[in-house]
C-alpha cells in the first residue's frame, strides 16, 4: 500500500440470475474493498420490488448483522463501495443510486470520474432538475428522465452520449442489468459467468471468490446487457486508441486479479525488474513498502544482487479513518502503521521499494525509521515515474502544488526525503512492462501531463469537494 494513500474512487458487483444475489454481491464487493472503504451498497430485485442496504463505513460496518442481507430479496443485485472523487462523503452520495423513472426503478453504481458534469449539471438544472446528491453519478439518472426515447435502453445510451470522462458502471432494472465502460477504457470492469449465472466487477479478484469463470473484460466503448436471453452486447462509441489507467496496474488493482489477459501480479514484477536494470542499487537488501509494492520489490531483487526481505511489518488493523483525522493522527501515521525489523535493517545498505510518491511527507518518516533501526544506508527505488499533474478521471490525486514532483527535481526530492539515493522508473521503460498493441494504450496523464480528454476549465479546480 502506498504510504500516502493515493485512493481511486470505487469497486462496482453486479449478479444476474443467482439464488441469494444480494449475498453473492455482498461477498464480491469484500474482494473489492480496497477500492473504496468510506460506503457501501448493494440494492437488489426480485423483478417487481427494489430492495437496498446503503450506508457510511465498510462493507462490515454497513451490514453488520447477518439478517440484514436476508432482506435484499431477489436474483438479480448491484453493488458498490465507495470513495468519493466527486461529491462530499455523505449519506445522500452513497451508491448505488436509485430512481424511479416512468417505465420503473433503476439503480446505479459508477466508478470513475466524468470531466464535463459541471456543464451538464448547469444545463440540468436551468432546466429545472432537482439534484439529491452532490455525485456526478446523479447526472445520468437525470439525463435518462429527460429523454424522449421509449425503452429504457435507448435512454441510457442516449444519457451515455452525453457525459464525458471515465465511467464503469452498472445500473440495474426490474429486468437486467446493464454494464458499460468508457470508450477510453479507464477503469476496469470484467465479466464472469456459471451455468446460466453472470457476475460483472471492476476486478476478476472477485469472480474468483464467487466461483465464477472470468469469461473477458467489458471492452471500452461496450456496453453488456444481462437479462432472461443471455448476454448481449452493443457498441456504445469508439476511439482511436484506448487509455487504460496504468495506476491500476502500478497500485489499485489487486495483485491476483486478471486484467488485460494477463495477472496484476506478472505486471509489477516486470516493473520492478525494470526498474533494477534502469537504476541500479549497490545494497545488500531490497524491503518493500507493503502490500502493493511487494511484487515490484521481487521483481527488482530478482535483478539486483541484493536479496529481498521482510524489513517492514505492516499493521493491518489500522485503517485510513483512524490516522486522517488530526494532524497528531497523522504525525503517529508511520509508526501506526509500518515498523522495521532491527535485525533485518540494522548494519545494512537498504533499498526500498515503493510503487509512487505524491507528496514525499510520509516516506520522510519512513526514512528516518529505518534509519533509527539502525540501517547503514537507505535508498529508494519508485516503480512508476514521478508524479507531477493531478488526475481528473478517477484518482483522488492532489492539486499539482501538493505534488512534490511537479516542482522538484528527483534530486532535489532526494533531499527532503532524506535516502542516500532516488531512482524512478521512467515512462518508456514503465509502457514496456505492460502489454500494448493495435489500440490498446494506456493513460500516463499523471506523469506527462498529456490528457487524453482536456477537462472543462470549471473542473480543474479538484475534485472531492467540487460540488460541496
Amino acid at each position: 500500500m502506498a504510504l500516502e494513500e493515493i485512493k481511486e474512487n470505487c469497486g462496482v458487483m453486479a449478479v444476474w440470475n443467482a439464488e441469494y444475489a444480494a449475498e453473492l454481491a455482498y461477498h464480491g464487493l469484500y474482494s473489492l474493498q480496497h477500492r473504496g472503504q468510506e460506503a457501501a451498497g448493494i440494492v437488489s430485485t426480485d423483478g417487481d420490488r427494489f430492495y437496498h442496504r446503503l450506508g457510511l463505513g465498510t462493507l462490515s460496518q454497513v451490514f453488520d448483522s447477518p439478517e440484514l442481507l436476508g432482506e435484499l430479496h431477489g436474483n438479480a443485485a448491484i453493488g458498490h463501495n465507495r470513495y468519493s472523487t466527486t461529491g462530499t462523503n455523505a449519506q445522500f452520495n452513497i451508491q448505488p443510486l436509485t430512481a424511479m423513472l416512468r417505465d420503473g426503478p433503476v439503480a446505479i453504481g459508477h466508478n470513475g470520474n466524468l470531466i464535463n458534469t459541471r456543464k451538464l449539471r448547469r444545463e440540468l438544472q436551468n432546466d429545472g432538475a432537482i439534484f439529491q446528491s452532490t455525485t456526478d453519478s446523479e447526472i445520468l439518472i437525470h439525463l435518462m428522465a429527460r429523454s424522449r426515447k421509449e425503452k429504457l435502453l435507448d435512454r441510457f445510451l442516449e444519457a451515455l452520449g452525453r457525459v464525458q470522462g471515465a465511467y464503469s458502471l452498472v445500473m440495474l432494472s426490474r429486468d437486467a442489468i446493464y454494464a458499460v465502460r468508457d470508450p477510453h477504457g479507464w477503469r476496469p470492469l470484467v465479466i464472469g459467468r456459471k451455468g446460466d449465472s453472470y457476475v460483472v466487477a471492476s476486478e476478476s479478484c472477485a469472480l474468483d471468490l464467487l466461483g465464477y469463470q472470468l469469461i473477458r473484460d467489458v471492452r471500452p466503448g461496450e456496453l453488456v446487457v444481462l437479462d432472461r436471453e443471455g448476454m448481449h452486447s452493443i457498441p456504445v462509441a469508439q476511439v482511436e486508441r484506448t487509455h487504460f489507467c496504468i495506476f491500476e496496474l502500478i497500485y489499485f488493482s489487486r495483485p491476483d486479479s486478471r486484467t488485460l489477459g494477463d495477472s496484476v501480479d506478472k505486471f509489477r514484477r516486470k516493473m520492478g525488474k525494470e526498474l533494477a536494470l534502469e537504476h541500479p542499487a549497490d545494497a545488500d537488501i531490497v524491503i518493500s513498502v507493503p502490500d502493493s509494492s511487494n511484487t515490484a520489490a521481487l521483481g527488482f531483487s530478482q535483478r539486483s544482487d541484493a536479496k529481498f526481505e521482510m524489513g517492514l511489518i505492516r499493521n493491518h488493523y489500522i485503517g485510513r479513518t483512524f490516522i486522517q483525522p488530526t494532524s497528531a493522527m497523522r504525525e503517529m501515521g508511520v509508526k501506526l502503521k509500518f515498523n522495521p525489523v532491527a535485525g533485518v535493517v540494522r548494519d545494512r545498505r537498504v533499498v526500498v521499494v515503493e510503487d509512487s510518491i505524491v507528496r514525499g511527507t510520509t516516506l520522510r518518516k519512513l526514512t528516518d525509521l529505518i534509519r533509527g533501526a539502525g540501517a547503514k544506508e537507505v535508498h529508494v527505488r519508485v516503480s512508476c515515474p514521478p508524479i507531477r499533474f493531478p488526475c481528473y478521471y478517477g484518482m483522488d490525486f492532489p492539486s499539482r502544488e501538493e505534488l512534490i514532483a511537479h516542482d522538484h527535481s528527483v534530486e532535489q526530492i532526494r533531499e527532503i526525503i532524506g535516502v542516500d539515493s532516488l531512482g524512478y522508473l521512467s515512462v518508456e521503460k514503465l509502457l514496456e512492462s505492460v502489454p500494448g498493441s493495435g489500440n490498446q494504450g494506456y493513460c500516463t496523464a499523471c506523469f506527462t501531463g498529456e490528457y487524453p480528454i482536456p477537462p472543462d476549465g470549471d473542473e480543474e479546480t479538484g475534485t472531492k469537494e467540487r460540488y460541496s
